[in-house]
């Protein structure tokens, strides 16, 4: 089962975006839950900090695993940083990289935008 939707470049998508994630979910295990939503946060929130453009969230479902992918249409490519303790941010996708089993990003060939993924086993 595939559930698709586009958020809006505001801090209330985040959570709208955890709702729809929920919604998709029913039915998996609490701890695959929770741990999807931390990292639909997690990405949610980048795309409004660092893209300011409108996300797509995708959200596959399989009998075996979950794969969730957050799209923008907004420049640069994310990477894992190593923030000072005393920094209060930057820690998105070391969180996904230690939740998810699998997590990737795909850059959109010759335009702005791209796609960070995750996957998780049920």
């Amino acid at each position: 089962m595939i559930y698709e939707r586009d958020f809006a470049d505001s801090p209330a998508a985040v959570s709208e975006a955890r709702r729809y994630t929920l919604d998709a979910l029913r039915g998996v295990s609490k701890p695959v839950i929770e741990a999807t939503l931390v990292m639909v946060s997690e990405l949610a929130s980048n795309c409004i900090r660092h893209a300011s453009e409108r996300f797509n969230l995708v959200i596959a479902r399989t009998d075996d695993e979950i794969r969730v992918e957050v799209s923008d249409a907004g420049p640069g490519r994310p990477s894992v940083r190593r923030p000072p303790d005393a920094e209060p941010s930057g820690r998105g996708l070391q969180i996904v990289s230690a939740l998810a089993d699998r997590w990737g990003v795909r850059v959109k060939p010759g335009s702005a935008g791209k796609t960070v993924w995750f996957v998780v086993g049920v």
